[in-house]
């Protein structure tokens, strides 16, 4: 065989494997406590609350220096352990922050986050939506019961605005609710009203957020196909289990997914 002839050959084997109209996957990933790395069919990076390097994390320090490309970080509240590594990577990869506006402000002005990834284009607020990343992603901003205050590179505690979460929508993907820090609240039951959840991301460490039964009764108002505990295990005092949020959650229609840290998921 003329070897100019090789690669239209392999070019053909590759797409003979492949389904008619098959689409790239979204992947999530977990690197513990509440941080994620979502990856959209069109290849962009979105990471979630990114403490990479958390203690849960036994290959934080490698798998935050991996970290050579994203475009946006989602920050939901201002405490240390959802800020995390965002400024470092924002520096490294050029990545947008989203945030509510307030919050915005204060990690650009006391966290080290650099001023032009940050502003009106992908900031927001609780009940708005923002289309970013040439459509591919919207992000709705909302509420979370809990508290945000920055501590700055001062040491002082700033005020960061009110806490939240996010129901990320990606194109031929799925919609993903992060619920950032919070408890349980009745307001719950809005969210799919707007849009349908595939995936929800559950806070369910108890002590300083909702635990395993308030939880479950948060995806009985969300109604999500399937669930994917977080923010637990991570200190001593966050004292909620899979176990335990898989038995609150029998007769809720949703399926619980257990990742492992450093997992990665596709949907």
């Amino acid at each position: 065989m003329p070897r100019r002839l090789l690669p239209l050959l392999l070019t053909a084997l590759l797409c003979a494997t492949l389904p008619a109209g098959a689409a790239a996957a979204t992947s999530l990933t977990w690197y513990g406590h509440a941080a994620f790395k979502l990856v959209t069919p069109q290849g962009r990076v979105l990471l979630i609350d990114p403490w990479i390097s958390n203690p849960a994390n036994k290959n934080g320090k490698q798998d935050l220096a991996a970290i050579d490309k994203a475009d946006l970080i989602l920050v939901s509240h201002g405490h240390a352990d959802h800020v995390g590594d965002a400024a470092e990577i924002a520096k490294r990869t050029g990545a947008r922050l989203v945030s509510t506006f307030d919050l915005s402000n204060a990690l650009v002005q006391f966290a080290g986050f650099p001023k032009d990834q940050a502003g009106m284009s992908t900031g927001g607020n609780f009940g708005g939506e923002i289309s970013l990343l040439d459509g591919e992603v919207k992000v709705a901003f909302i509420p979370a019961v809990h508290g945000s205050t920055v501590t700055g590179m001062d040491k002082i505690p700033h005020t960061g605005g009110n806490p939240g979460g996010f129901l990320i929508s990606i194109k031929n993907g799925p919609t993903i609710y992060h619920t950032g820090d919070t408890d349980v609240f009745g307001d719950m039951r809005l969210v799919p009203q707007f849009h349908k959840v595939d995936v929800m991301l559950a806070c369910i460490g108890d002590h300083f957020t909702m635990g395993p039964q308030r939880a479950a009764e948060a995806v009985r108002l969300v109604h999500p196909k399937v669930v994917i505990p977080m923010h637990y295990g991570t200190f001593p005092v966050l004292t909620g289990t899979p176990e335990a949020f898989g038995q609150a959650l029998k007769g809720s229609g949703a399926k619980l997914q257990v990742m492992q840290v450093d997992q990665t998921l596709k949907f």
